[in-house]
């Protein structure tokens, strides 16, 4: 029966060891989130966001804009911010207003208190293979590949899926593992062959149930990044067949997601402890 690895338990363990890095601490790290609008997954997101933080005993705040609110305006709060001594961690809450440019605004945080890990300053550091805060959802898929001890060195990777958030930072972590990696997308041929060619199969597509069980190797490590709504019910890009031929996989809900939240708040930690130390 394949290994479920289960991103509650992992995301638990990054949380305690959180608190035996903040134990002593003189200051309390702290978080901004900023959300434009009333998105409801937007606002589900900021409120899981912050809740977290504060059970683990950080000075979060949600800042709500409107979803009107002005590029200028909003980067004038991101201004204020940075120059903030008592900010450790600004998130802009994506996606944005259509009439929001993500670029200019992830560019306008300070690299040194970007938590999401998006700035091309730390994305650069990250391709290097130089220490900087890291996107989260990739370093909590390692967390949890580190946490059931899954030897990626060697092991050849297919990432479906080329986005900033998950895809190319992935990839570049994972070759830091010295692992042989594949990045596969829309335009890939032959999908299926380059697929089953996996030892460890990431898929970060956003569409239900899109990878099937002739598109795995028998006995590869698959990593759900979805997150789909299908009859009011949470499901992954793996389809169930598929999980079946694996050896380990990380079921949605429940796998990757918790990692996603817990790896914003050590990024938080480390920002804190980098800036104030």
């Amino acid at each position: 029966m394949p290994l479920r690895m289960k991103g509650r338990e992992v995301a638990q363990s990054v949380y305690q060891q959180l608190r035996e890095q903040m134990r002593g601490l003189t200051f309390t790290p702290s978080l901004r989130v900023v959300r434009l609008g009333r998105d409801p997954a937007s606002v589900s997101y900021t409120r899981l966001k912050d809740k977290r933080a504060r059970e683990l005993g950080l000075d979060s705040k949600v800042l709500e804009l409107p979803a009107a609110t002005s590029q200028q305006e909003l980067l004038a709060l991101i201004t204020e911010l940075n120059a903030a001594a008592e900010v450790d961690g600004i998130l802009v809450q994506l996606p944005l207003p259509e009439h929001i440019d993500e670029g200019s605004v992830i560019e306008a945080i300070s690299p040194e208190k970007d938590v999401d890990g998006f700035h091309p300053y730390n994305v650069g550091r990250l391709w290097a293979g130089k220490e900087t805060l890291e996107p989260c959802t990739p370093a909590g898929i390692l967390r949890i590949l580190d946490h059931y001890q899954i030897d990626l060195a060697g092991m050849e990777a297919v990432i479906v899926g080329r986005s900033n958030i998950v895809g190319k930072p992935l990839a570049a972590m994972l070759l830091s593992r010295n692992a042989t990696v594949t990045i596969a997308h829309s335009r890939t041929r032959e999908l299926a062959d380059v697929t089953r060619r996996a030892e460890l199969l990431v898929a970060a597509v956003g569409r239900a149930r899109f990878i099937k069980a002739e598109m795995v190797r028998q006995g590869a490590v698959l990593i759900d990044v979805g997150i789909n709504r299908v009859d009011d019910k949470l499901v992954g890009d793996v389809d169930p067949a598929a999980r079946e031929l694996s050896r380990a996989y990380t079921p949605v809900p429940g796998g990757v997601g918790p990692m996603t939240v817990a790896m914003l708040l050590a990024n938080t930690v480390k920002a804190a402890l980098r800036r104030r130390r």
